[in-house]
């Protein structure tokens, strides 16, 4: 029997080291595999010289590219290649100068950007490159109202002939499931805080409230205006042309409709003509060339990577330094990831920048609709800490910095927004969704000892008085303290700052007016503005980021090899029911400040609304 069990023994302990080396070998095979794959990536050397820059970024722009450090449940769905906005921007400026390029192509329509202020950005970018004495051709297939503007601010505009122009204008609807809880019996209770503070009416309501139709229409027509004023600058035609066209001949069926508009785009100068994708090689051959070293008939031509990698490195002998820290997506608990902006991650960050000998004026860049109240209260913790050690503190909002964005940016000695911005949004929002109906329903009842009036509860068994007493002052004495930490960090009375709050979501220009904001501008002016602050005459602007570690890159490259998508509506409601299901796990709820009209997504890839309002 000893020799038997001795024999079993032996006969799984090599088992079990087949399968070790097994599994190790097969990773390290994978890990061959996707070094190969991204090496194949890496831009070759190619001179610029004689050759036409294409620009045709496939990704999101976003400030600052992030990488998801370990895999979540249930997956991202749309996740998508990230490119740093000042990368691109960067390219842009390079290419206006250099005299050794023929010309710039451009083609938009496969990236999406993270809101209407990076847009316009890049818009202005362009439109500096376009007055440039360079040829700038814009050519698309499928294009939506984001990747439109941009190539409108080309000389010239083509598209496919079989292609669509999806210029869809803005607005969106988003689903509210107050029926759909119903008829699952599930209750939902309001504990919001803020006449305008909408966030959780996708779960109490069966359509939009007429104080959140008021502040949405207030933001989309001064921003619709200053989108067609663009395309109409540009292309040298009346904005009404642009409506025109919006209202009687843009496809909204993407590349699949029967009628595109297509001559009437070209009849109201929306484009200069269409071209098949052999024309369009063909035509840029006879404009500039064919190119000898290409194994394929082509004109030369050199993309934005390989031209990006060629650029001089951004370096200076600065030891002086002002430090950017990035708070980009929800505001949570955690580490950073796409999407999220982990608050114990985005702190350590902030609290490193200050730390350093080297640092001496920080910027904070917002880029976020808001989050939990602790998560945010983090952030603006580490804001007062380096406003102590005496340093400038300043503060550049992205496309949005609202809610608990604008509690984290509030200890700031100075706040810049761009005209675009959508900040404000000071209110707090918390729904609860209780089952005591469904348990009923199905024959569950709960009963037990319990030491204390709360002990044992759970969203099973329903709210009470005394406990809806409870949650309505907890949401109000956060809503007052959300006020106060705003009031103190923009040394205003609370009185002023109420009067303001109530949700209100503000665009820059107006913000500015209300002071919330100290002045217009994008993240240069707030770097410049620190560093005049902390009288620097000469600096280097250190970007304070996440260390990308082996692991985060092994997942960036087998996110990239595998991407997904999904319909937009699907994502909606799918979004809806994880939110629902989040609200289960834990049998405390966590008041949120969440601005739920801050996020306006330009994706051409959008075949129904390219750019749509999500709530």
């Amino acid at each position: 029997m000893a020799g038997f069990a001795s024999r079993l023994n032996n006969g799984l302990t090599t088992l079990r080291q087949w399968v070790v080396n097994l599994f190790t070998l097969g990773f390290l095979i994978y890990l061959i595999v996707i070094a190969v794959i991204v090496s194949r990536q890496v831009p070759p050397t190619v001179d610029p010289e004689g050759r036409v820059l294409i620009i045709a970024p496939e990704g999101v722009i976003v400030d600052q590219e992030v990488i998801a450090t370990r895999l979540s449940f249930p997956p991202d769905l749309s996740a998508q290649t990230q490119i740093n906005y000042r990368d691109l921007v960067r390219v842009i400026r390079a290419a206006a100068k250099d005299e050794r390029l023929q010309a710039v192509s451009i083609d938009f329509s496969q990236a999406g950007v993270s809101g209407v202020s990076t847009l316009l950005g890049l818009a202005e970018e362009l439109s500096a490159l376009r007055d440039a004495d360079i040829p700038l051709i814009a050519f698309g297939d499928v294009v939506g109202t984001g990747a439109y503007l941009l190539a409108a601010q080309a000389n010239e505009v083509y598209m496919h002939s079989a292609g669509a122009l999806n210029l869809a204008g803005l607005g969106g609807k988003r689903p509210f499931v107050s029926e759909l809880a119903g008829n699952l019996k599930v209750t939902f209770h309001d504990y919001s805080f803020g006449e305008y503070k909408s966030a959780q009416e996708g779960f109490t309501r069966t359509d939009m409230s007429e104080a959140d139709r008021r502040q949405t229409r207030a933001l989309l027509d001064p921003i619709w205006a200053g989108i067609k004023e663009s395309v109409a600058t540009a292309r040298d035609i009346a904005p009404e042309q642009i409506q025109r066209y919006v209202d009687e001949h843009a496809s909204v069926l993407g590349g699949g409709g029967a009628y595109k508009g297509l001559n009437a785009a070209q009849e109201l100068g929306l484009v200069d003509g269409f071209k098949t994708f052999p024309e369009y090689r063909r035509f840029m051959r006879e404009r500039f060339g064919t190119d000898p070293e290409a194994e394929r008939e082509t004109y030369p031509h050199i993309t934005a990577g390989a031209y990006l990698a060629q650029l001089d490195a951004e370096t200076s002998e600065a030891s002086d330094a002002v430090s950017v820290v990035f708070l980009q997506g929800l505001i949570t608990r955690g580490e950073i990831a796409p999407g999220s902006a982990g608050a114990d991650a985005t702190a350590a960050l902030i609290r490193k920048a200050y730390e350093d000998e080297d640092t001496r004026a920080l910027v904070l860049r917002v880029n976020s609709p808001g989050g939990t109240v602790l998560a945010s209260e983090m952030i603006r913790e580490e804001m007062i800490a380096a406003r102590e050690r005496g340093l400038p503190v300043i503060v550049s909002m992205g496309d949005v910095a609202a809610s608990g964005g604008m509690l984290a940016s509030a200890p700031a000695s100075r706040i810049f927004a761009q005209p675009t911005t959508i900040t404000g949004s000071i209110g707090v929002a918390l729904a609860i969704p209780t089952l005591e109906d469904a348990m009923e329903y199905i024959g569950v009842n709960y009963d037990g000892v319990v030491t204390s009036r709360f002990a044992g509860w759970s969203t099973a068994q329903g709210i009470d008085a005394n406990l809806d007493a409870d949650l309505r002052a907890q949401t109000e004495l956060s809503y007052r303290s959300f006020v106060q930490a705003v009031a103190d960090g923009r040394e205003r009375s609370y009185d002023e700052i109420e009067a303001i709050a109530q949700g209100i979501v503000w665009l820059g220009d107006a913000a500015l007016e209300v002071g919330l904001v100290d002045e217009l501008g994008d993240l240069e002016a707030a770097v410049e503005a620190a560093a005049a602050q902390a009288e620097l005459a000469t600096y280097r602007v250190a970007y304070v980021v996440p260390e990308l570690s082996p692991g985060a890159r092994f997942l960036r490259d087998l996110m990239q090899q595998v991407p997904i998508r999904v319909g937009d509506d699907l994502l909606q409601i799918g979004s809806r029911l994880a939110e629902i299901s989040t609200l289960f796990t834990s049998e405390a709820p966590r008041i949120t400040l969440m601005c739920s009209d801050c996020e306006l997504e330009l994706s051409s890839r959008t075949s129904a609304s390219s750019l749509a309002l999500a709530q």
